[in-house]
């Protein structure tokens, strides 16, 4: 990517809000913002208001990097939407990032990076090497004897999904979706379907 590229990440995967802008190699804004639920009432406004910061506009913007999860299942939608609806707008690629690669962006050592789930659970992923994410409980992890590490605090995994996208290459990717490790809990209506009268 040249210098003059202006790349927007964005996260939403967890009890959080954030945005990053990076342009020539560095982070120019970024901005965390904790929060429980209204992830879609708050983002675009976030990115509006980073965009401002630095005196750019929307259309300014060349790549996005987008966090995939895991996390909660409708933040990582609401962030993957957005995506790739501002991609199609702007006409520009958008590159999905999962929370594994961003945590570990910057190391070198091995390492397991750690993601909370739920009841209990938590989610990791082994670096370096092409060991598939998995889902198991802390004992377990702790009980493997390598080097762990915790999800990153959102500022700085936004500010990673922003480095991360400029090394990926789009065309080699498809358009961003959520990272799903286990199955979605949800279940189908009980109800039978109404029926419709032509």
């Amino acid at each position: 990517m040249t210098s003059d590229n202006l790349i927007l990440s964005f996260d939403t995967s967890a009890e959080y809000c954030a945005a990053a802008l990076l342009s020539g190699g560095r982070v120019i804004a970024s901005q965390a913002k904790q929060m429980h639920k209204s992830h879609a009432e708050s983002l675009g406004p976030l990115v509006i208001e980073l965009l401002s910061l630095v005196g750019k506009s929307i259309d300014d913007v060349t790549h996005i990097g987008v966090g995939i999860g895991p996390g909660n299942f409708t933040g990582i939608r609401i962030s993957v939407s957005f995506a790739r609806g501002l991609s199609l707008a702007l006409g520009c690629p958008a590159i999905g990032i999962n929370s594994f690669e961003a945590s570990y962006f910057g190391q070198t050592a091995p390492a397991t990076v750690l993601v909370p789930a739920t009841q209990g659970q938590i989610y990791l992923q082994g670096f370096p090497g092409e060991n598939p994410p998995r889902m198991c409980n802390l004992a377990y992890a702790e009980a493997m004897g390598v080097r762990l590490l915790w999800r990153s605090e959102a500022k700085e995994l936004v500010e990673n999904i922003a480095h991360l996208t400029t090394l990926r290459r789009e065309e080699q990717f498809s358009p961003p979706a959520p990272l799903y490790i286990k199955a979605v809990d949800a279940a189908p209506p009980r109800d039978t379907a109404p029926i419709i009268f032509g």
